[in-house]
């Protein structure tokens, strides 16, 4: 295979940074995945006099690992990383040679202090998003300390391992041969399931934020940027940077950028939140709140932060439909990214639950993968935008149904079929398949907070339009408010609006704002 030129020149300008030899060990056979594979190793390592090539044998073939001129690193692809997975190839490549890792000091120490022999596996979709957060925060753990190896595997060039582990979402991490992890995660997560995570008396020992933020989404991101810039003592304290964003393959509508993806504007939105003293806590999830002297929030490690004011930017998540069937298949045929999971349901019969926006959008990605597709919607005709339905009514492997009330998710180790009530007929049908993509909305994530905080019936909290809640010191933006309309450039806004009504707030309260 070729690399296409803009590839390669991203690419040359990388090696420039190369600050050791680097060696590609590969594994390959006669086949030609092996020779695609083996075609794009050396074309790379013809870009630079630092990076060599060895033929040896690997676990997987075809495969490559990257390493050190005089010892291995314990970092692994099986297959080529190109698509989503460029990038964790080229910082794998950069990090194995020396160039450290850009992630906080305290981080980088817990990935040295662990113990023990870790073996990481994990099965990706070159199309998922999603996956490479994991790859690279694997492959980092695997660079930084010797008792971990990780090897990524390609679901589409070994599609039977996949199937035989069945393994029907991704991205999949596998421990020393058992399932550890499926769907994102950060290095902070994966730490924290390998018992190193944050220490939760340090994190209560640390002085009163005068703005607490909680969210790392772009409501959550814009508001610790605004107060940050007041001169405030501002605090940022997310589960994951980035929210849904991250699960968002495509953006057209952020004015000033014609077109980007999630995972790409989150990558920024860090950075410009990293340009200021603001003290980011990821990998954490807010357990409760309450307002005493000051408000303290406790976290899912029973920590405890205090701030004199707090904004809420927690965002939503995907809506579940509720059927028997739903949970246990899981992963395991019940899929919520189309972008991610898709690629694993290729030649196979799927559904998409939902004719909105976001469901008509799933099926038109889905039917250029899969056998057919089948959209079922609740009401009698799709929600969807007109231009949507007319691409989507163009596809010949495409039905649609309305007026069908699901009622269960059906399977034995996985999915293998659906059941809806007709609402007109009321006949209850069933359709064989072997996957169900739910795509019915988003439900905000607030379902921890308590009742003394004003939300309206679907738990969105309730704000005025200075995105002050009912209780004085507290504030919400974003995706978990009343505000109309769901878009990422109105969440932003709101989280500016948040700040400065919490720096307003702050400066007429009779105790210091400055410390």
């Amino acid at each position: 295979m070729t690399l296409d030129a803009n590839i390669k020149e991203q690419l040359k300008q990388y090696l420039q940074l190369l600050e050791s030899d680097i060696v590609l060990k590969v594994s390959a056979g006669s086949e030609k995945s092996s020779d695609d594979l083996l075609s794009f190793v050396q074309e790379v390592a013809d870009m630079s006099s630092r990076i060599s090539v060895e033929k040896t044998a690997l676990d997987r073939t075809p495969s490559f690992s990257i390493n050190r001129a005089d010892e291995d690193s314990g970092v692994t692809f099986a297959g080529i990383p190109l698509g989503h997975e460029f990038t964790s190839f080229v910082m794998a490549l950069l990090q194995v040679s020396g160039r450290p890792p850009k992630v906080d000091e305290d981080v980088m120490n817990q990935m040295k202090a662990v113990s023990g022999e870790y073996h990481f596996e994990s099965y990706v979709s070159l199309s998922c998003q999603n996956c490479p957060e994991v790859v690279q925060a694997l492959n980092m753990l695997s660079v930084l300390n010797p008792g971990v190896t990780h090897t990524m595997i390609d679901g589409a060039t070994f599609k039977d391992e996949a199937e035989n582990n069945n393994v029907m979402a991704v991205p999949a991490v596998y421990l020393n041969g058992e399932f550890f992890s499926g769907g994102r995660m950060t290095i902070e997560e994966i730490l924290d399931k390998l018992g190193q995570g944050i220490d939760a008396d340090e994190l209560s020992e640390k002085d009163p934020f005068d703005v607490l933020v909680v969210g790392g989404g772009p409501a959550g991101a814009s508001a610790a940027i605004y107060a940050a810039r007041k001169g405030i003592r501002t605090g940022l304290v997310a589960d994951r940077f980035g929210g849904q964003v991250q699960d968002t393959l495509s953006i057209e509508n952020f004015i000033s950028v014609n077109k980007t993806e999630g995972p790409k504007l989150v990558a920024n939105l860090e950075e410009h939140v990293n340009d200021y003293d603001i003290d980011v806590m990821k990998g954490l999830t807010a357990a409760g709140l309450e307002k005493k002297d000051h408000f303290e929030l406790t976290l899912d490690n029973d920590a405890v932060l205090k701030s004199k004011s707090v904004i809420l930017s927690t965002g939503a998540r995907w809506r579940n439909i509720g059927v028997p069937g739903e949970e246990e298949f899981r992963n395991n045929g019940v899929a919520y990214c189309p972008h991610c999971d898709g690629p694993l349901f290729e030649g196979k019969d799927v559904a998409v639950i939902g004719g909105g926006n976001s469901g008509v959008e799933a099926a038109i990605d889905l039917a250029g993968i899969v056998k057919h597709v089948t959209v079922l919607e609740f009401m009698p005709e799709l929600k969807a935008d007109d231009v949507l339905q007319q691409k989507l009514n163009s596809l010949n492997n495409v039905t649609v149904i309305t007026n069908a009330k699901t009622t269960e998710i059906t399977g034995d180790d996985s999915v293998n079929g659906i059941t809806y009530l007709d609402r007109v007929s009321e006949e209850t049908k069933h359709i064989a398949l072997q996957g169900v993509f739910v795509q019915i909305g988003l439900v905000p994530n607030t379902d921890w907070i308590g009742g003394e905080i004003e939300k309206n019936k679907f738990g969105e909290l309730i704000v005025d339009n200075g995105g002050a809640t009912n209780v004085p010191g507290l504030f919400a933006a974003g995706d978990c408010t009343d505000t109309p309309y769901k878009q990422i450039i109105i969440s932003m806004g709101g989280g500016a609006t948040a700040a400065l009504s919490a720096f307003d707030h702050l400066i007429r309260t009779p105790e210091p704002v400055m410390n």
